[in-house]
């Protein structure tokens, strides 16, 4: 399963020390994600720091 720390929509904010997803999910599609699609998000898209050079 992805984890959140890996994904290209993973946001850390340094001020408050927190991680938190960039998409607008709302606690009733977190339900649905966690409970319909297994725990994997669709909006899941893997980092890394190949990505920008390989399409430039």
């Amino acid at each position: 399963m992805p984890n959140c720390e890996d994904c290209w929509n993973n946001y850390y904010d340094e001020e408050t020390d927190e991680s938190f997803c960039s998409k607008d999910i709302d606690e009733d599609e977190w339900y649905r994600i966690q409970a319909f699609h297994k725990g994997v998000c669709p909006y899941f898209r893997e980092a890394d720091d190949y990505y920008l050079p390989r399409h430039q």
